[in-house]
């Protein structure tokens, strides 16, 4: 007899996920028996987690935070796109086998689509954060014609996370240095696509606030937090107050799950009940 198809997310802490909510509310849309679960999993036992899932019966698992480079070792196939990124949030089984995945990339774009169907003279994004997270949204963002500066706390970290895509590694900066006032003049903006993106955990419910000053931020720039617990976090409550437009996390959150849902259940999420999903999910 065969078991229901289940799946869940690996993380420490994973306790904040709300991953199970998205992945329950669509199999119950399209009534299906499964299920999807949390596992906190220590980073030194990461290895025995991931090879323990075909005997657990898993379909696979999504992963997040510390996992999603150091799962890349444990696993017997990565997908092209996730290599060429350097993280994996996704492992599937098939046929037996751990195979490695991004749908951050994807999941991360979905939002802006509207924005980058139009035609601009120039796209600059400038990206907080040198993380798994981080990675995948640069690679996404270089892949849609973007100029891109990289901003962490470690300027060595963010030089080689711009060099895996981009050879010029020069457009790079500390985050201590964005938390200053700039003496910047911005200059006319238009036919310009600007976006902020933070890629930290900075903002999240228990984190430090991300501090950034806002005389870094062009005039009309896209303010774009992955972050989504709280949903609201200071950078995009200051972003509003200022005019910016702003794209919260679960945005990105819903989006990369589709992608995994697909994988793990074989079948395409019900994404016409997406304004009911994000009520459930600010609740």
């Amino acid at each position: 007899m065969s078991l229901p198809p289940s799946a869940g997310i690996f993380g420490w802490p994973v306790a904040h996920s709300k991953s199970p909510l998205i992945h329950r509310f669509w199999l119950e849309k399209l009534g299906m028996d499964g299920d999807y679960g949390r596992f906190p999993v220590e980073p030194e036992k990461l290895g025995d987690a991931i090879r323990a899932l075909p005997a657990l019966g898993l379909r696979g698992v999504n992963v997040t935070v510390p996992h999603k480079q150091a799962v890349i070792a444990h696993l017997d196939r990565i997908d092209p796109l996730a290599e060429r990124i350097g993280a994996v949030n996704t492992v599937a089984v098939e046929a037996g086998m751990l195979v490695g995945y991004n749908s951050d990339a994807a999941g991360f774009l979905e939002p802006l689509r509207p924005l980058l169907n139009q035609n601009w003279l120039m796209r600059m994004a400038r990206i907080i954060g040198t993380g798994g997270a981080a990675l995948a949204v640069a690679h996404a963002l270089h892949g849609e014609g973007f100029i891109t500066v990289i901003i962490g706390r470690d300027i060595e970290k963010a030089k080689a996370l711009r060099g895996g895509y981009e050879p010029d590694d020069s457009l790079v900066a500390t985050l201590d240095s964005f938390r200053q006032p700039s003496d910047f003049e911005w200059t006319d903006r238009s036919g310009v696509l600007d976006l902020v993106v933070n890629t930290t955990s900075l903002g999240m419910k228990g984190q430090p606030e991300l501090g950034l000053d806002f005389s870094h931020v062009p005039p009309g720039a896209v303010v774009y937090d992955i972050v989504y617990a709280p949903l609201e976090t200071p950078l995009l409550a200051e972003a509003r107050t200022r005019g910016h437009a702003t794209i919260d996390g679960l945005a990105m959150l819903i989006g990369q799950a589709a992608v995994a849902f697909e994988k793990f259940y074989g079948a395409a999420p019900p994404r016409d009940h997406d304004a009911e999903l994000r009520e459930l999910l600010t609740r």
